[in-house]
C-alpha cells in the first residue's frame, strides 16, 4: 500500500487556478536553478526528516533516450555527473542512497536534465517529480511540521489522495524472472544457434549489447546490472550490406553492429539517416536491424532479473 498522506508540492498559488485547476499564473514552468529549487529541496528534506526518513530507494530509473523528456535540453551523462560513476554504477532499480543524494536527483529533475526516477522507501514515504516543477512528496505520518515548513519556504503543499506517479497505476510489461529456468533456454537455444544478441537494459533508455556464445555466457551472465531488463535476439549478421538494404522506407528502427574491435553500438535511425549510417558503420563486422515498436518486438526471451533471493522486484 502507498502511504496515506500525499501532498502536491508547487510554486503555483492555488488562487491562479481556474475552474479546471489549470495554473494560469505567471510562474514560469521551468527551474530557476535558484532560491525556488532551494525551497523545494528544503521543503522535500523537511517532510524526510518529519518521517524519520535519511535513505530513500531509486525506482524505475531513467535516462533520456531517442525521444528527450522534460522542457531543458538535456546536459551530459544525463545531470548526473558527480552522483555517480560514468557508467552509472550504483543509479539502477533497487539502489539504496542518502538523503543528500536524493535530494541532488530531485534537482536533477526539476532541471529536466535528463535523468528521472521514483524515490521510495517502501509503503513509508515517496518523492515523484512531474512535468512543470510538479512535486508529490507521500509519507505514512501527517507531517504537519514539514507542511508548514513548505509554506514558510514560499510553496503550496496541498494534500491529495494519491500521486498519479505512483507505481500503482503503471502495470508492469515485463513479468518473467530471468531465473535458472531462463538461463537453461538461453543456453539451449546456443546449443543450436551458437551465438546470440543479448540487449541488457540496466537503465531505462541505457543498454549494453552482448553477442552471447556457449564459452561466454557465464561471463556475460556474472556481469549484468542489478534488476537488469534481458531481452535476447538472432545473433547480428555478418552481411551488413544485406541489412543496410532491408531498412523499410518508412519508420524508425534500432540498428546494432558490432565493430572490428567487438564494440557492440546502437542507434536509432529512420530513412532520413540511412545515408549517414551507411558511412558509420562502414566496417562493421556484423549487424542487424531490430523493431522499436511493441507490437512489432518479439525476441526469442525477455525477462528482468531477479534479486538474490529469488525475487523479482524490477518493474518494466
Amino acid at each position: 500500500m502507498p502511504p496515506s498522506y500525499v501532498h502536491r508540492i508547487t510554486k503555483y498559488d492555488p488562487a491562479d487556478r481556474d475552474e479546471r485547476g489549470y495554473y494560469i499564473g505567471t510562474e514560469d514552468t521551468v527551474s530557476d536553478h535558484g532560491p525556488v529549487e532551494a525551497a523545494y529541496l528544503a521543503a522535500i528534506a523537511a517532510f524526510a526528516a518529519a518521517s524519520e526518513i535519511d535513505r530513500l530507494e531509486i525506482r524505475e530509473p531513467a535516462v533520456t533516450g531517442f525521444v528527450p523528456f522534460g522542457m531543458e535540453l538535456p546536459v551530459e551523462r544525463h545531470g548526473l555527473g558527480g552522483l555517480f560513476p560514468p557508467a552509472l554504477t550504483g543509479y539502477h532499480d533497487g539502489a539504496a542512497v542518502s538523503l543528500p543524494v536524493a535530494l541532488e536527483l530531485v534537482r536533477v529533475m526539476l532541471r529536466d536534465q535528463g535523468a528521472w526516477c521514483r524515490l521510495e522507501v517502501g509503503d513509508e514515504f515517496t518523492v515523484h517529480v512531474g512535468f512543470d516543477q510538479y512535486v508529490y512528496v507521500a509519507s505514512n505520518r501527517p507531517c504537519e511540521d514539514a507542511v508548514a515548513r513548505t509554506r514558510e519556504l514560499g510553496l503550496f503543499p496541498e494534500p491529495l489522495t494519491a500521486s498519479p506517479y505512483a507505481a500503482e497505476f503503471d502495470e508492469a510489461e515485463v513479468t518473467e524472472p530471468a531465473d535458472e529456468e531462463f538461463w537453461t533456454r538461453v543456453r539451449t537455444a546456443l546449443a543450436s544457434r551458437q551465438t546470440l544478441l543479448l540487449d541488457e537494459t540496466y537503465v531505462r533508455n541505457a543498454a549494453r549489447w552482448h553477442r552471447l556464445t556457449p564459452e561466454n555466457l557465464d561471463t556475460v551472465r556474472a556481469g549484468l546490472g542489478p534488476r537488469a531488463l534481458l531481452t535476447v535476439w538472432p545473433d547480428l549478421n555478418p552481411d551488413v550490406e544485406a541489412v543496410l538494404a532491408a531498412l523499410p522506407k518508412e519508420g524508425s528502427v534500432e540498428f546494432v553492429w558490432e565493430a572490428q574491435d567487438g564494440t557492440i553500438s546502437h542507434t536509432i535511425v529512420d530513412d532520413t539517416d540511412y545515408q549517414q549510417l551507411a558511412t558509420l558503420v562502414a566496417d562493421a563486422q556484423a549487424a542487424c536491424a531490430l523493431p522499436l515498436y511493441q507490437d512489432e518486438h518479439h525476441p526469442l526471451l525477455c525477462a528482468a532479473l531477479p534479486d538474490s533471493d529469488g525475487m523479482l522486484r524490477a518493474r518494466w
